[in-house]
């Protein structure tokens, strides 16, 4: 391929791999604001310049040929590349400036990170923060996203990351509630108390609690089921039983004594939603100020926030 043909090439290439990262023509189409039948004239002319099927099409999927999974990782270079390029043009100014996109699940993003926002804010005032609640697992390569926060044991492959500590799940009732009910000396006291459980699985009533060797899964009861965090914690804190609530939901109810730990030496296993807290982003970038600076932000304030506890 001469010269000319392949720098024209360059933007159909780019086209290739984002219907590759978004998996159809449409979503592909609606990121790149054009249209499917453009995206799929581009896809025909980059195969045919280089003679080569990339893409099995299908009404709603798209499956890579053997020749197209080469192409991609190639595409994908190259787009990281330029956006290394970019990246790198930007930090010449070294001004954080622009917008951050930033997505997180939502309880996590509603207790922790919304109220770190108006400071941010301040200290930058040229920086922008669109935070995105969602329990969808985004992809910042996929969904447009400067930085993802997911709770995963390690980066998964393709990202890189900056480990924020880790979310715990700890079982909490009012004073008033333990005056009245007593306060459980084993988890099988469990089952003679009202609790408040999520509901969304039909084992959710079955708490498993570890106390080092020792586990002891135990069906509990209650009069009110709600999956939302926020609300067992107002339930919790309105003396209608013992919740079980992820750390940092419960963590200010606990500090002004709203609530109170019960069993605090039985670590409580909730399967989901718990474990190390990684903040992500694409890998091989240097990072622009803007999102460099909200890192180090979220890395000062939760270590801030995880020594205090």
């Amino acid at each position: 391929m001469n010269p000319t043909d392949l720098f024209a090439s360059l933007p159909d290439m780019a086209v290739f791999a984002r219907v590759v990262d978004a998996g159809n023509f449409s979503l592909a189409a609606r990121q790149l604001g054009s249209t499917p039948s453009t995206v799929s004239r581009q896809i025909k002319r980059l195969e045919q310049t280089l003679g080569a099927r990339l893409l099995e099409r299908s009404t709603r999927h798209i499956r890579l040929t053997e020749a197209g999974a080469q192409v991609y990782r190639h595409c994908h270079d190259m787009l990281n590349a330029a956006n290394g390029a970019v990246d790198a043009a930007g930090n010449v100014t070294a001004r954080p400036h622009g917008r951050v996109r930033l997505s997180a699940p939502t309880a996590f993003a509603k207790t922790v990170l919304h109220p770190l926002v108006p400071d941010f804010l301040q200290r930058y005032p040229e920086v922008d923060v669109q935070l995105m609640f969602t329990d969808r697992e985004a992809d910042p390569l996929v969904d447009d996203l400067d930085l993802v926060i997911r709770l995963t044991e390690r980066p998964p492959p393709g990202l890189a990351g900056r480990a924020l500590g880790s979310v715990k799940w700890v079982l909490c009732a009012s004073p008033a509630y333990l005056e009245k009910r007593g306060v459980p000396r084993h988890p099988q006291d469990l089952a003679g108390h009202d609790c408040l459980y999520l509901g969304e699985t039909t084992d959710d009533n079955c708490w498993r609690l570890r106390r080092g060797q020792e586990v002891k899964t135990v069906a509990v009861k209650g009069r009110y089921i709600a999956n939302h965090a926020g609300a067992r914690l107002e339930a919790a804190l309105s003396g209608l039983g013992i919740a079980n609530l992820p750390d940092f939901s419960a963590e200010d109810a606990l500090a002004q004594g709203g609530v109170v730990r019960v069993l605090p030496e039985w670590a409580l296993d909730a399967g989901a939603y718990m474990g190390a807290v990684w903040l992500l982003y694409p890998p091989k970038r240097a990072l622009p100020p803007k999102v460099r600076v909200l890192i180090d932000y979220l890395v000062e304030c939760l270590e801030a926030r995880h020594q205090a506890i």
